[in-house]
């Protein structure tokens, strides 16, 4: 199942009106944890945390009424990327 397929489930989205919307949620969110420090190379559709890195992102960001909950998406989106971030699989930088 390809990421964006992945991603509508997540929102509850059917049909390919919101694609191009949601794609757009991905890319950004795939920038995001590059500019974070994630090495591009480990910004892979099928790694686990890296697909439930965007999945949180675009919930995040994606159409949510009410703004506590995109707000705890969004805290949740944070914390996973500083664990990314942090991490020498995910950046490729060896520490001291």
């Amino acid at each position: 199942m390809a990421l964006l397929d992945d991603v509508k489930q997540a929102l509850r989205v059917s049909g390919a009106a919101l694609d191009t919307e949601i794609q757009d949620l991905i890319d950004a969110a795939k920038a995001d944890l590059q500019l974070s420090g994630v090495h591009p190379s480990k910004i892979i559709d099928t790694d686990p945390l890296i697909k439930r890195a965007v999945v949180v992102y675009c919930k995040a960001h994606f159409g949510y009424e009410e703004p506590a909950q995109a707000e705890l998406f969004m805290k949740s989106y944070n914390a996973l990327k500083s664990h990314l971030a942090l991490s020498q699989e995910y950046t490729g930088v060896s520490g001291p």
